[in-house]
């Protein structure tokens, strides 16, 4: 049986696409589950599917953020805002 890959070469550019895909994919899902007065359809049969599939983009989001630098000073008090 074959291994995973352990080794990515994507670039920040390629990294940005798939997190873009994936609020796009978010959103579509969440349109779907949710009908027009804010509440969850139960006769969608793939509602639970989708709300499946909105947690595992939503986790996955989250690492994406995790892993990201962001911008701290060297030296000195770093003042947000």
């Amino acid at each position: 049986m074959p291994g995973y890959n352990s080794k990515f070469d994507l670039t920040v550019s390629d990294i940005d696409l798939i997190e873009v895909a994936l609020h796009r994919q978010r959103s579509d899902l969440s349109a779907r589950v949710v009908t027009d007065a804010g509440a969850p359809d139960p006769a969608a049969e793939s509602a639970s599917d989708d709300d499946t599939t909105l947690r595992h983009i939503h986790d996955l989001l989250g690492r994406l953020h995790n892993q990201k630098v962001f911008y701290r000073p060297r030296r000195g008090a770093y003042i947000g805002g």
